[in-house]
Formats: C-alpha cells, sequence, structure tokens
C-alpha cells in the first residue's frame, strides 16, 4: 500500500508561516496544524529566501524577485 502526500495550496503555506512568525512553540503550532515542525521551517525559509516567488506550484522554478524580473 502507497502512502499519498498531502498537498498544501499557497494560502495554506503563507497562512501556516504567519502564524508560525507570532507563536513560540513552533512544534505545538505545527501540530495543530497537522504537519510537521521541520516542515514549517522549511517554508519560512523559502517564504524568507524567495519573497512572492516562494511556493509556485508543481513543476514551476521558485525564483526572488530579481530572477523573475529578469526573466
Amino acid at each position: 500500500m502507497t502512502k499519498s502526500r498531502k498537498i498544501y495550496n499557497h494560502a495554506f503555506k503563507e497562512k501556516a508561516v504567519q502564524l508560525s512568525k507570532d507563536r513560540k512553540n513552533i512544534s505545538e503550532l505545527a501540530r495543530e496544524l497537522r504537519i510537521t515542525a521541520p516542515q514549517l521551517y522549511k517554508w519560512r525559509k523559502e517564504l524568507e529566501t524567495y519573497g512572492t516567488g516562494s511556493f509556485p506550484g508543481n513543476g514551476n522554478l521558485k525564483q526572488t524577485p530579481e530572477q523573475e524580473h529578469i526573466a
């Protein structure tokens, strides 16, 4: 039996990151959102690095605003 991957949309990820900045206990928030704490930290780092270009969707490249301008 294969395990299917859960797919989270852009809005959910942004909201989760925003909530994680407001909270002190990231592990507790991750449990409430039914995700793992490392996944939440990964989303935070991605949003910090790529800004508006983060979470582009399946098959699309992550790009910083400067890279988007060049493209």
